[in-house]
């Protein structure tokens, strides 16, 4: 199913697939809160999933919205996603993001609270590994004396590194270190551009040329209740809002397949018949 899918979405004419990632989730307990999805969802691990996804597509963009990197360890995530790069012929786009679950965190014996800081190092360190024959770094989280890693990914330290979160540090780090910013469904326009805004003026302010930063941005939160579900069901809903959204500056929209799973396309053909509807229909109004 899964190979049925990735090439049904190669094959409408879709530029980019993007992998959500969790490796688990929490069942609430007297400390924590119930998670923001149920303990049993189903989730494949992102980077096993696109590197199979890879085997049978041959254009497609390969990404993760977004790879929860600090809880991950960053000299091997380096080594994985130059791997998948090299395997699939230079598609990758890294999106990366610092999570929410402390849970996740805990069971993967990762700190949650530093996960922030840690991201901003995790960040340099994947550069560092895709330019440089040599790899020193003395960072206060990770330090790296004298290693090598090879091959380096056919995108080399240009592979792209995109960061999610609309907080205002995430907003900051994509100024300073992204490549991209990574939006969630921001249902206000007004707010979504003054987060550009911001994200400018980050990248001036350490010298960086804020066109060069992409931008993409979720169409819609997953449903949460009967309404939200109708979102996907009509593709004027789609149309309006990826309006808005290229209105607002951003080049890329991002459709949900899961949020399009719980509004009621429950098998793969399902899945390809709506995708290939929307598709059309934003090809044709927006280009």
């Amino acid at each position: 199913m899964v190979a049925k899918l990735a090439k049904a979405i190669e094959d409408i004419g879709y530029d980019q697939l993007d992998m959500f990632d969790h490796v688990l989730m929490g069942y609430p307990t007297d400390t924590r809160p119930a998670p923001m999805y149920p303990p049993q969802m189903p989730i494949m691990e992102a980077l096993m999933t696109l590197s199979y996804v890879a085997a049978v597509t041959e254009r497609i963009g390969l990404g993760t919205e977004v790879l929860i990197l600090p809880q991950r360890q960053p000299t091997l995530v380096a080594k994985q996603i130059s791997t998948l790069d090299s395997l699939s012929g230079g598609r990758v786009r890294l999106g990366v993001g610092v999570g929410w679950q402390a849970s996740e965190y805990e069971a993967l014996q990762e700190n949650f609270s530093n996960r922030g800081k840690r991201m901003d190092e995790a960040i340099q360190i994947l550069r560092a590994y895709w330019r440089d024959e040599r790899i020193d770094f003395d960072g206060e989280y990770y330090q790296i004396d004298a290693m090598a890693m090879e091959p380096k990914p056919p995108q080399g330290a240009k592979l792209p590194i995109w960061i999610g979160g609309n907080v205002p540090r995430a907003l900051q780090r994509v100024g300073e270190l992204g490549d991209g910013w990574l939006a969630t469904a921001i249902e206000d326009i007004a707010v979504a551009s003054r987060c550009v805004e911001k994200i400018a003026g980050y990248a001036e302010a350490v010298g960086r040329d804020p066109k060069e930063i992409g931008l993409q941005m979720m169409l819609d939160v997953p449903p949460r209740d009967e309404a939200g579900k109708q979102f996907y069901t009509n593709p004027d809903n789609v149309l309006r809002r990826a309006t808005l959204v290229k209105e607002a500056g951003f080049e890329w929209g991002a459709l949900n397949a899961t949020a399009m799973f719980q509004a009621g396309y429950k098998s793969v053909d399902a899945l390809i018949d709506q995708l290939e509807l929307l598709h059309n229909k934003l090809r044709s109004e927006l280009g």
